[in-house]
């Protein structure tokens, strides 16, 4: 497990950060279309939305990425993060059938599955003496209420205390709600108690509800995505939130999206990191996606770090993205690429194809090779460790015939 023996200090973000920008503004020549934008900035004034279209539109791509990086490296200097999880999909029956999912399955498909607490507590055992985080999110079981989802929680921290619970989305707490007749503060409550520690924020897709109602019909309405976050909050636990983007959303509905996460934490101060990532098309079922381009994808966590000025951390998701591209991003504005991830259903089954057992050495060198010092923190961006990449034992090498 982790050493915190050496632990950065560093609060999540450097508290700070507004008054450390102008120098590294200071230090670039900026052309003429994006100087206004780099004066708000310069000035601590939030980017609107005229300023959010007019980075979409910028022909120069690696001066948003340079603006959004002055953004970052004021927060964090030459920091980025990542930590030992391992991602456990407890089902994928669901009562929904939203289009863009390829997750999703009835009771009755041959594929469905529904792990029991010692398949799962099997499942994280794999894993236990090496991750201090699991991420559960999943589909929503028609039989399973808030007191399931207790006696899971409450079996994961009694057998292995060590390790944070990352679970649910919104609307998974939203169908606990319903199923168990309970209110969301009182789902809050239980699953607490069990030994919930935070949300990941999944599930966000885009806070516009036209665009939910074609892509993902009978899931949580946007303010009910917001509401929910804000009930956690209040609760004492944080939170992630996330974007999925480049289904049929417009430019300005991103904006509008960010701009209400950004609204959420501004109330509450417990949005942790923001995670904006593309659809995937593989084995789904929206033809009519627009499918975001790479230029689109690290664009955005770049306008992303640049709008969302009280959000601590811009995660590249590399499940989602890739590694190569997670690895760009980070010149792009993202400070964090997640965790190790160990296994990982979702994204996959949607085409991902990025490397299920990546180890701490592997995260360490993609962090590194960026031009960046890579530093291990907890879940809730609490505790955090320099990581000093230590290559594997070398194979030893067979002699060439003569």
């Amino acid at each position: 497990m982790t050493d915190w023996s050496s632990t950065v200090e560093l609060a999540g973000c450097n508290p700070n950060w507004k008054d450390n920008i102008s120098s590294l503004l200071d230090d670039i020549e900026w052309s003429r279309e994006i100087r206004p934008i780099v004066e708000k900035i310069r000035n601590g004034q939030r980017l609107d939305l005229t300023d959010g279209i007019l980075l979409y539109n910028h022909t120069d791509l690696f001066e948003i990425g340079l603006l959004a990086t002055c953004s970052k490296k004021s927060r964090f200097g030459d920091y980025v993060f990542f930590n030992s999880n391992v991602h456990i999909n407890q089902t994928n029956v669901c009562v929904l059938s939203c289009k863009f999912c390829a997750f999703s399955r009835t009771k009755r498909s041959k594929d469905a599955y529904s792990l029991t607490i010692e398949n799962y507590l099997d499942e994280l055992e794999k894993y236990s003496k090496v991750v201090d985080e699991v991420h559960s999110v999943g589909g929503l079981h028609p039989d399973w209420d808030v007191d399931y989802y207790c006696e899971l929680f409450a079996a994961v921290k009694s057998k292995f205390p060590h390790i944070s619970i990352k679970a649910l989305t919104a609307v998974e707490i939203k169908h606990l709600s319903k199923v168990s007749n309970v209110s969301i503060e009182e789902v809050f409550s239980k699953l607490i108690n069990a030994g919930l520690d935070s949300l990941p924020g999944g599930g966000a897709e885009i806070l516009n509800d036209k665009i939910r109602d074609i892509i993902c019909y009978g899931k949580e309405t946007s303010s009910e995505y917001i509401e929910i976050h804000r009930a956690a909050h209040k609760s004492g636990i944080p939170s992630n939130c996330t974007m999925l983007f480049g289904t049929i959303e417009t430019t300005e509905d991103r904006l509008e999206h960010m701009f209400q996460i950004r609204s959420l934490a501004d109330e509450t101060s417990m949005v942790q990191c923001f995670v904006p990532y593309p659809f995937l098309p593989d084995s789904t079922r929206l033809p009519e996606a627009q499918l975001a381009t790479s230029n689109e994808i690290l664009r955005t966590i770049a306008i992303s770090r640049l709008i969302l000025d009280n959000v601590p951390h811009i995660k590249a998701y590399r499940m989602n993205i890739g590694d190569n591209l997670a690895e760009l991003a980070l010149n792009f504005g993202a400070d964090d690429v997640d965790g190790t991830v160990g296994r990982e259903s979702i994204m996959h089954l949607a085409g991902a194809t990025s490397s299920l057992d990546y180890d701490k050495y592997q995260l360490g060198k993609l962090i590194s090779d960026a031009g960046y010092i890579p530093i291990i923190r907890d879940t809730k961006y609490e505790n955090f460790s320099h990581y000093a990449i230590k290559p594997p034992k070398r194979v030893r090498r067979l002699k060439m015939a003569s």
